[in-house]
């Protein structure tokens, strides 16, 4: 079994059994994590290029640890300050550092498809670390790694995405996934943040939280983007505390105990409550550790398909 694009550039149409293949590779990879030495030589040779043309901390970090961890040679690029501040496009960016050798870009963007577009144009292997309000492909992944381990089996698992749905592309990578694993997924938010399609996807929409954590297993809450206040969406932060933040006292509503997650970064006291966050139940940590663990296995299946 094998990948079958030499690229990722989104969980949409990827079938189960690639997306198992991936979990899989990455228990093993987890593995090397907590070793002593956490290095293979798995990548010696290759030279990847961090394309990051939005702002990341979390994901540009996990990448590069991924990378380092395999022994592949890391370039990472921003935006600030280089060529394309002055004019230059994305496709001559890309073809011009493509000309120096590499064998793959890891590329972040807050343009929707322009991680297809180097696909279409780059001989090296492309993922999407992100773009616009498309996908989040390793993330989702990263997601359902964690429940894996959590729980065992996806099949059948009661999983609710809480926050910002129409603009998140972590929820979007999340539902594809989930949806091919067999899981049962639902979202919760104001009509504002949710987009009106989603149903047609079999998936239950919640705008009450109280309603929607009664069969949930787990809760994924998303950030919400505060720089998106201004545009009138919720009537204030406060206000989203109050009926979407995730409170002990409201989960204690609950059948069962409830697993939090979150991609990061948590506006406490916004969406989450640090008591939450810190709570026995969150596995908020340990997604930040399956993160390099699942981008080392992607590294490593795009690797052959050179």
């Amino acid at each position: 079994m094998e990948l079958k694009s030499r690229h990722l550039l989104g969980l949409k149409g990827m079938s189960k059994e690639e997306i198992e293949l991936i979990l899989e590779t990455a228990v093993s990879f987890k593995e090397v994590l907590n070793r002593p030495v956490k290095k293979v030589p798995t990548l010696q040779g290759f030279t990847i290029v961090n394309l990051f043309f939005e702002p990341s901390t979390r994901t540009r970090i996990s990448f590069e640890l991924a990378q380092k961890r395999l022994s592949a040679d890391t370039i990472n690029f921003a935006s600030s300050g280089s060529s394309t501040s002055k004019g230059e496009t994305l496709k001559d960016t890309a073809q011009n550092i493509e000309s120096m050798k590499i064998d793959m870009v890891v590329i972040r963007h807050a343009s929707a498809g322009a991680p297809a577009f180097l696909s279409e144009r780059l001989k090296s292997n492309i993922i999407n670390a992100g773009d616009g309000q498309h996908e989040h492909p390793t993330q989702g992944l990263l997601d359902i790694f964690t429940l894996t381990e959590k729980f065992g089996d996806i099949k059948g698992l009661h999983v609710v995405i809480l926050g910002d749905i129409t603009h998140s592309r972590v929820a979007r990578s999340n539902i594809y996934g989930l949806k091919a694993l067999g899981a049962d997924v639902a979202v919760c938010g104001p009509p504002t943040l949710i987009p009106r399609h989603l149903e047609e996807l079999d998936i239950k929409v919640y705008h009450h939280l109280d309603e929607a954590i009664q069969n949930a297993d787990a809760l994924n809450v998303l950030r919400i983007q505060l720089e998106r206040q201004t545009s009138g969406l919720f009537p204030s932060v406060r206000e989203y505390h109050r009926t979407f933040g995730v409170t002990r006292e409201k989960l204690a509503k609950s059948k069962k105990a409830i697993t939090i997650m979150h991609p990061g970064p948590i506006n406490r006291g916004v969406e989450l409550d640090s008591d939450v966050a810190d709570s026995e139940h969150s596995v908020i940590l340990d997604q930040v550790l399956n993160g390099v663990a699942i981008r080392m296995a992607v590294l490593y299946l795009l690797s052959s398909k050179k």
